[in-house]
C-alpha cells in the first residue's frame, strides 16, 4: 500500500495574529445590528460541540453549498507534518445542518473564542446566508471555504482519505473521533448525508 502524502501547502500554513483574527471577526460582524439576536448555521463539530449558549437550536438546510472534508486541520484533529482533514462549507449542492440563535447581548463575549476556534489559519470566508427552516427563512452567518485558501483540499479517492483521517491527530484529539462524531450527531438530529454515511462504512 502506497503511503499518501499531503503536498507542502498542507504542512506550511500561517496562523492569524491576535489582531487579524479581532479584525476579521468584526469585518464580518458589520451588518450585525448589535440589538438583534444572531444565527449561526453549523455543519460539523459545532452540531455536537458549540461550546457557547443559544436561546434556540433548529434544523436547516443551506442551498447552494455542500459539507465536505476539504479542509486541513494542521492544529485542532493534525499536525503541520501530519495534517487531518475537517469539514467546511464547499460551492455547489445543498446542506442539512442547524443553526443556533445567539442572544444579542451575548455575541461579544461568545464570538471571540469561536473565532480562535474556527479562524485560526484564516481559512474560511464567513458569509451570511439564507437558511430555510420549516418554511421559514433565517440569515445565518456560515463558515464557507476559501478556495485560495492553502489549507483547502482537493477531492481525493477514497482510500487515501480513510489513511488521512486514521492517521492524524491534533489537540482537540483524533481525526477519526471528529469524523465519526460529526456523523452520528448528524443522524441523532435526522439529519441525512449519504456521503459522510458512506465514508463511516470504509473506516
Amino acid at each position: 500500500m502506497t503511503v499518501f502524502t499531503p503536498p507542502p501547502a498542507a504542512q506550511h500554513f500561517k496562523k492569524l495574529t491576535a489582531t487579524e483574527l479581532e479584525q476579521s471577526m468584526w469585518q464580518s460582524l458589520q451588518h450585525w445590528d448589535q440589538n438583534s439576536d444572531l444565527w449561526l448555521f453549523a455543519y460539523g463539530s459545532l452540531v455536537w460541540r458549540p461550546d457557547f449558549e443559544y436561546v434556540e437550536r433548529r434544523t436547516a438546510t443551506l442551498n447552494g453549498f455542500h459539507r465536505s472534508l476539504c479542509l486541513w486541520s494542521r492544529i485542532n484533529r493534525g499536525t503541520p507534518e501530519t495534517p487531518g482533514v475537517v469539514f467546511a462549507l464547499d460551492q455547489g449542492g445543498t446542506c442539512d445542518g442547524v443553526i443556533y440563535r445567539i442572544a444579542a447581548d451575548q455575541v461579544k463575549a461568545i464570538f471571540p473564542p469561536l473565532w480562535q476556534r474556527e479562524m485560526p489559519s484564516g481559512a474560511y470566508n464567513p458569509k451570511w446566508v439564507d437558511c430555510h427552516s420549516h418554511g421559514e427563512i433565517f440569515s445565518a452567518l456560515a463558515f464557507v471555504i476559501d478556495p485560495q485558501n492553502d489549507g483547502y483540499v482537493p477531492s481525493m479517492p477514497i482510500e487515501q482519505l480513510r489513511e488521512v483521517i486514521h492517521r492524524a491527530h491534533g489537540i482537540n484529539g483524533p481525526c477519526i473521533e471528529y469524523v465519526l462524531q460529526t456523523a452520528h450527531a448528524l443522524k441523532h438530529a435526522n439529519i441525512a448525508d449519504p456521503k459522510l454515511e458512506l465514508l463511516v462504512q470504509h473506516l
